[in-house]
């Protein structure tokens, strides 16, 4: 039985099988080999992983930039940092995914209007939105102020 067929009965190869989860979204290179693990050796993961970024169906870059697009309107740059390192972006890469943000203030003001949009009444309440946005990722600094400017 050659590797056609035998795909044909054993199910899809792992290229048509990375390929698959490429089309849903992007994903970086680490993520792609450890969805895969398990379809192949690690040489043959390791191959076909290769043979998509020289096709440019792969990139850590392009991954980093959509998840940075998708998902910077609810997150402050300390998540945004931490769960791309969990996805396998480089340091740098991140570094400039995050430079490229608008002003975190700004973004941290449109997520608390969005869940609050009042200030808080009492310490407790203080408490409890900026529990919410340093949960959210925004830095301690960014979250003084704004509610800082939201009780003047």
């Amino acid at each position: 039985m050659n590797e056609a067929e035998k795909s044909d009965h054993d199910g899809p190869s792992l290229r048509q099988q990375a390929i698959r989860l490429l089309a849903r979204r992007e994903h970086t290179r680490a993520e792609l080999a450890g969805k895969l693990a398990g379809l192949g050796t690690p040489e043959e993961i390791q191959t076909v992983l290769a043979d998509l970024e020289q096709i440019g169906l792969l990139s850590d870059a392009r991954a980093a930039s959509a998840y940075v697009r998708g998902h910077a309107g609810r997150f402050g740059a300390a998540r945004l940092r931490q769960t791309l390192r969990t996805k396998g972006v480089p340091a740098e890469m991140i570094e400039e995914q995050v430079a490229e943000l608008p002003d975190e203030i700004v973004r941290a003001r449109e997520v608390w209007e969005r869940k609050f949009g009042t200030a808080p009444r009492d310490a407790r309440e203080w408490a409890k939105q900026a529990r919410f946005l340093q949960s959210r990722g925004f830095a301690t600094e960014v979250i003084r102020r704004l509610l800082k400017e939201s009780t003047a």
